[in-house]
């Protein structure tokens, strides 16, 4: 028998979705959105990294991270400083790291809950082959 393809996709994205769901609500008592949070985890990760590095790791035009970085100094949750050439580097302020530890706390509980349904073994099945899709691309 043929695996529908067509529905594992879909079935992906609607674990995705799932998933996008229920921390973006998590993270409202927060108060970021799950695309704050996530740039905030690339910033943490990636310090003094450009923009348009920052948009690649997060899925997003550099535009839109541009917007995205201009809302996160606004709030005081990062800064943005001249780097070499034309480049604007990013860094957490102590604001942004307390938010960001905020979110990670309600991601050990939240992320979990959504995963409960799976043992680890399948789990770790399920990692090691999303991981093997995407080392494709």
């Amino acid at each position: 028998m043929t695996t529908d393809v067509e529905l594992l996709g879909q079935a992906i994205k609607r674990a995705q979705y799932r998933n996008h769901r229920a921390m973006d609500s998590a993270l409202h008592d927060v108060g970021v959105s799950l695309v704050q949070w996530d740039a905030l985890r690339a910033i943490d990760r990636m310090p003094g990294a450009s923009g348009h590095d920052l948009a690649a790791v997060t899925f997003q035009s550099d535009q839109a991270f541009g917007t995205l970085a201009n809302r996160l100094s606004d709030r005081g949750l990062i800064t943005r400083t001249s780097g070499h050439g034309r480049r604007i580097e990013h860094a957490l302020t102590e604001e942004g790291r307390r938010v960001l530890a905020e979110g990670q706390g309600l991601a050990g509980t939240v992320l979990p809950a959504l995963f409960a349904p799976l043992d680890e073994a399948d789990r770790a099945t399920l990692l090691r082959l999303l991981q093997a899709l995407l080392a494709e691309g």
